[in-house]
């Protein structure tokens, strides 16, 4: 290429880069006259806007945000996992998802804790409800309860019109939510608790039956005694058999909330293995018989059965007080694991109003005003540089032709001709 050639180029790609740059500058400044062309149109659109937003925030009723600030009660599988948290960082709350905080904002978003607050500030006048669910459903739309993941603290905030009215039900929902979780088995002693009543029950039964039972066979028999030797063996059977049913006992309550993992499973498991250990050195070392309160075989039937039903009146009275040991340590646990909820800030009346945000709201409207009318002024000018253009005219006609809804599109709908 010689140099002459070359200087053409440079020319000619100098005048395509002029030539972009006209094309942008017009471009330009063709929108800028838009805007200014529009302008009436930008400014009316963005102040109407602006002003009907202020003026709809000026006669909407003022809401006031009353809120009080609780501690939950820890339990000891809340630590466990607080302990994992510190190994883990974090992890293992992030796994579980939950926390004792997140256990008690489901309980005051319940339908019992709305209803008490409902009927004791007589809610459903206030919000001129028909029936119960629309006064759920309205309190629960004025309610904010949240528990932070960091601190445990749960936030219980009520927006209402009146200040005043807004932190006492505020401060009702912490009542409620006492009152509610006071008859509920949330922390794990109280589990144990309520099993233990249950087991108890079920051997208390059973005692009272095969004390019944051996009365019955002693008026019937004769047979008052067992001998100190055969009786102190039917103590020691009865005792570890009693043992060994309630060691098993405490395992399955225990097994409701916690793995095999658990030291005290663990423990339980253990101690449980010993019982049977000395059970089996206690039969094996009466003799070859099944049966050690008879291992020759040599023992009348009606003595034989008497000291089976002495066994099993020894063995449901030592479980039955094993598990009245067991339910007692329960007891204690529970009052000491009570679910006390501390109250950290009390509601009180809020001064500032919490919403409209009127300032907010009129800063809004007036951008959303202003993209709006840019807009529609580019629409215009678009709408009016295609009537100009027969080609785009003729185009728009088409469209309002069959953008038009008549009453015989109607009539095809129905299946009627026109």
């Amino acid at each position: 290429m010689t140099d002459d050639e070359r200087e053409v180029r440079e020319i000619e790609y100098g005048s395509v880069q002029a030539a972009g740059a006209a094309d942008d500058e017009i471009s330009l400044l063709d929108l800028a006259l838009v805007l200014v062309k529009r302008k009436k149109l930008i400014f009316w659109m963005t102040f109407g806007l602006a002003f009907l937003v202020a003026v709809y925030s000026l006669v909407t009723p003022k809401i006031y945000r009353a809120e009080t600030r609780l501690l939950p009660p820890k339990s000891a599988g809340f630590d466990q996992t607080a302990l994992l948290d510190m190994a883990t960082g974090g992890a293992a709350s992030a796994l579980a998802g939950k926390t004792p905080g997140d256990l008690y904002v489901g309980i005051a978003r319940g339908r019992t804790v709305l209803d008490k607050v409902i009927a004791r500030f007589r809610l459903n006048e206030v919000y001129k409800s028909e029936n119960a669910d629309l006064a759920r459903r309205a309190l629960s739309e004025n309610l904010e309860a949240k528990a932070d993941l960091k601190t445990g603290i749960i936030s219980i905030a009520v927006l209402d019109r009146d200040p005043a009215r807004a932190a006492e039900v505020a401060n009702g929902f912490v009542e409620a939510l006492k009152d509610v979780t006071s008859g509920l088995a949330i922390s794990e002693a109280a589990q144990k608790r309520l099993y233990y009543e249950t087991q108890i029950r079920d051997v208390q039964i059973s005692l009272q039956k095969s004390e019944e039972d051996l009365k019955a066979y002693q008026e019937r028999t004769g047979i008052q005694e067992a001998g100190t030797q055969t009786g102190a063996l039917v103590g020691a059977l009865a005792s570890l058999r009693a043992q060994i049913t309630a060691r098993e006992v405490q395992l399955r309550a225990l097994k409701a909330y916690a793995t095999g993992q658990n030291p005290e499973v663990r423990k339980v498991q253990n101690e449980l293995a010993a019982l049977y250990g000395q059970l089996e050195k206690l039969e094996a070392g009466q003799g070859s018989g099944t049966d050690p309160l008879n291992p020759e075989g040599g023992m009348p039937r009606a003595r034989l059965e008497y000291m089976r039903l002495l066994r099993e009146a020894k063995f449901n009275e030592y479980l039955y007080g094993l598990l009245q040991k067991q339910f007692e340590m329960a007891k204690l646990g529970e009052v000491k694991d009570a679910a006390v909820i501390q109250v950290i800030d009390t509601a009180v009346p809020p001064q500032l109003k919490f919403k409209p945000k009127r300032t907010l709201m009129v800063m809004l409207a007036a951008v959303l005003g202003f993209f709006l009318s840019v807009f529609a002024a580019f629409f215009m000018e678009f709408l009016e540089n295609a009537r100009r253009d027969p080609e785009s005219a003729a185009k728009l006609d088409a469209f309002k032709k069959y953008a038009r809804i008549t009453r015989d599109d109607f009539r095809l709908r129905r299946g009627v001709r026109p």
